[in-house]
């Protein structure tokens, strides 16, 4: 695989940061046209058999990866930066999407997004980098690469501007998220232009979880990943369910990482004390059961038999995804854990392939 696939999309633009300079959008499109034009017979045409989607699919940008690792090492108890991902390139991405049949790869940023830096014009360079570079693969490997745009978080105007810039000119397939922002959840009021705008142009949106800011690392030499993770999902679905934003969002489809957290568990108990404030039911009149099964939940190191025993005993299998987190899990370590679960052909054939495809309906052709 040619190494110049690995490089930024707007090479030899460069800014006063290092990064590239924006583009106009006739200019942009212009450029990602003629590589796609110029481009050699898609890999994929000699492997026919690939056939599954992943939805929690992560990507690292050429010219951010020195930013991330700074970040990423700048906690003690956070770093040191996994191999795996700071060696991340795409021409190994696709040898590995390859060996577990995977056609397409939803790309996303994780942990902390484009929050890389604590200025609102650094976070703006790098959702910028970062959406351009996803869409430059995407359009490099056809089929092969779908992109949830980031946003600069936690400007609102900037978060709207980006949007427009991401879904129109683009063409991303959908918006991705983190849980939380310096501690303000999605639900926050000052969000709801944001969410607005989502479901005026009936948008994906996918969430990552965060590393939270009132309890990282609560628990001396353990991970967040363990529980604080999965917990902030939790906490940013209710914070949408209780403030009403997916009630007011019934076209926006939003998927959740890691079979929703806590969220299985906890369903039951969250319609029970919502049912007694009638404040919070007059903001969900559908009622919470109805909200969340509508959800959709990714199976990224959750494909677990106990895992998805809740989830499928609560959604039906049509909301449920595949995702795989990589690469801090392989795709094939989650594809043997779904494997072992039990699911009619039909419902696997739906979570590893058939519900994207409703999502994303391009990845058909």
């Amino acid at each position: 695989m040619s190494q110049t696939r690995d490089r930024f999309a707007c090479e030899g633009a460069a800014s006063t940061h290092g990064a590239c300079a924006c583009p106009t959008r006739r200019g942009f499109m212009g450029s990602l046209g003629a590589v796609a034009a110029g481009a050699a017979a898609p890999v994929f045409a000699q492997t026919p058999k690939r056939n599954r989607v992943d939805t929690h699919f992560h990507y690292y940008p050429t010219p951010l990866k020195g930013e991330l690792e700074e970040w990423w090492t700048s906690n003690p108890a956070r770093g040191p930066l996994q191999t795996n991902v700071k060696n991340w390139t795409i021409s190994k991405t696709l040898e590995l999407m390859d060996q577990s049949d995977l056609q397409t790869g939803v790309c996303s940023l994780s942990i902390p997004g484009a929050r890389l830096k604590s200025d609102i014009e650094s976070t703006k360079r790098i959702a910028r980098v970062a959406n351009e570079f996803g869409a430059r693969m995407g359009l490099d490997y056809k089929n092969r690469f779908g992109l949830f745009a980031t946003l600069p978080f936690p400007d609102v105007d900037a978060c709207l501007k980006e949007m427009e810039y991401a879904l129109d000119v683009l063409k991303a397939d959908g918006i991705g998220m983190m849980t939380s922002y310096d501690g303000k959840y999605p639900g926050d009021a000052a969000y709801k232009p944001i969410f607005e705008e989502l479901q005026r142009r009936k948008a994906v949106v996918y969430f990552h979880p965060n590393s939270p800011a009132c309890c990282g690392n609560v628990i001396a030499g353990v991970s967040e990943g363990f529980l604080e993770y999965p917990y902030d999902t939790g906490r940013a679905i209710l914070s949408l369910l209780l403030s009403g934003t997916f009630s007011r969002s019934p076209d926006t489809r939003f998927i959740f990482s890691h079979t929703g957290g806590p969220m299985m568990m906890l369903a039951g108990r969250i319609e029970n004390s919502v049912s007694h404030n009638a404040s919070l039911k007059a903001r969900i009149p559908e009622g919470v059961p109805a909200v969340l099964k509508r959800l959709y939940y990714d199976t990224a190191n959750s494909a677990y038999p106990q895992n998805l025993a809740a989830l499928l005993a609560y959604v039906p299998a049509t909301q449920v995804l595949f995702g795989s987190d990589a690469p801090y899990y392989t795709i094939a370590e989650n594809l043997a854990e779904l494997a072992k679960v039990q699911l009619t052909q039909t419902q696997r054939d739906a979570i590893e392939r058939g519900n994207a495809l409703r999502l994303f309906p391009r990845l058909a052709g």
